[in-house]
């Protein structure tokens, strides 16, 4: 399979999965309504480890632009791939949040709350107005991800490298359990910035607020500079 396919592939079936959970757990008349936080943060954990098995062999299952950096900048990864990666996960995450609103349009009609509906798609703060602490918190939560991904493959955890999709699995459900309550947990822009443009198109049959563009710069800004700052804790050690 081509690599850059392999990558669209493996991120639509993030999304769809993740931003499922979110629909699954909030719109009205969902029978998951209600299901709560961990239900969401290990279903995302969950996806995570599905779209890794469809692209690991392919790609190594990157899923994430900032983790594409990251990577390149710790010298694990060809800079010139990078741009490729870059647009196939973006365009496998609109994909998938364009999936998830067809499938459960009937769900977004009878829902009134508009950021209800926002929620299903993108990230916003639990606090509105503290956006450099939400741009730190984003930082950390992606650093962790990244350095954590980066010492999976290091030296003396060779063993790792078989039943990889597992601990990258309990890494984002442990993330997301304990770093998740300020933002969110982005700590990915295909995450955020591709379904948050999907809501900004989507027609709604009841009301319908604004994407929050104003804040959508931190779910994208916050996760490159965390996974730059993860490569360079990882060329210090090594």
């Amino acid at each position: 399979m081509n690599p850059y396919f392999a990558e669209f592939l493996g991120t639509m079936v993030l999304i769809l999965m993740g931003d499922g959970v979110c629909a699954c757990s909030s719109l009205e008349k969902s029978k998951g309504k209600g299901a709560g936080w961990i239900v969401i943060t290990m279903a995302w954990g969950f996806a995570v480890m599905c779209g890794v098995f469809i692209a690991g062999p392919y790609s190594g299952a990157h899923l994430n632009p900032a983790l594409s950096v990251g990577l390149a900048v710790a010298g694990s990864f060809e800079w010139a791939m990078v741009p490729g990666y870059i647009i196939a996960q973006l365009a496998g995450a609109f994909v998938g949040a364009l999936l998830v609103y067809a499938f459960y349009k009937d769900h977004y009609d009878a829902t009134e709350c508009p950021d209800t509906k926002l929620g299903t798609f993108c990230t916003m703060p639990a606090l509105e107005g503290h956006k450099v602490r939400n741009l730190f918190c984003e930082i950390l939560g992606t650093w962790l991800l990244v350095f954590s991904i980066l010492m999976f493959s290091a030296k003396g955890n060779e063993g790792l490298s078989g039943i990889a999709p597992l601990p990258v699995t309990m890494l984002i459900m442990a993330i997301g359990m304990s770093l998740g309550g300020t933002t969110g947990y982005a700590i990915n822009p295909a995450r955020d910035l591709p379904p948050r443009l999907v809501h900004s198109i989507v027609p709604f049959r009841s009301a319908k607020r604004d994407s929050g563009w104003s804040y959508s710069w931190v779910p994208v800004v916050g996760p490159f500079l965390g996974s730059i700052a993860a490569a360079a804790s990882y060329l210090l050690i090594f």
